[in-house]
């Protein structure tokens, strides 16, 4: 069956076999940068954006991005790599395999939450999971982007 949504930008379709998750179709169209992280919805590898909203790819069903907008960290070149340069800065990048989910739910939180807390921040990035680092870094990152101390 076929399903059609906007990725990164340009009108796609794809061919998906029912049950399949959006991770799987994502990286089946060499969608790389979409990681394939636990498969169990835990960890955020996997996150892309929905309409604006983070979403886990690997429990999202491929028909239900039926006419929506997809985002991974390859349409939002420019604001990942602000994100990333932070994240160099406070050295906050270690193995990298957890940084295009995270990059993508920190652009959410910047656009959804004006003037976040200490306390939002940590709330909204609570499903980004990193099995290097202890967040001190990455949380002092992501605290100048979204306070636009670049």
């Amino acid at each position: 069956m076929q399903v059609n949504f906007i990725l990164n930008g340009a009108h796609r379709t794809f061919d998906v076999q029912p049950g399949e998750f959006l991770l799987e179709t994502l990286r089946n169209s060499n969608i790389l940068s979409v990681k394939d992280g636990c498969n169990e919805s835990t960890c955020g590898a996997c996150t892309v954006l929905i309409d604006g909203k983070p979403i886990l790819s690997c429990s999202f069903l491929s028909m239900r991005a039926e006419g929506h907008e997809i985002l991974t960290v390859d349409g939002l070149q420019d604001e990942v790599a602000k994100i990333s340069a932070l994240f160099s800065d406070e050295g906050a990048d270690q193995c990298g395999f957890c940084n295009p989910g995270l990059a993508l739910t920190t652009y959410a939180l910047k656009r959804e939450l004006k003037n976040p807390t200490d306390e939002e921040i940590k709330q909204y990035l609570v499903g980004n999971l990193c099995r290097c680092s202890g967040y001190q870094s990455q949380f002092k990152a992501i605290k100048r982007y979204v306070r636009d101390e670049q």
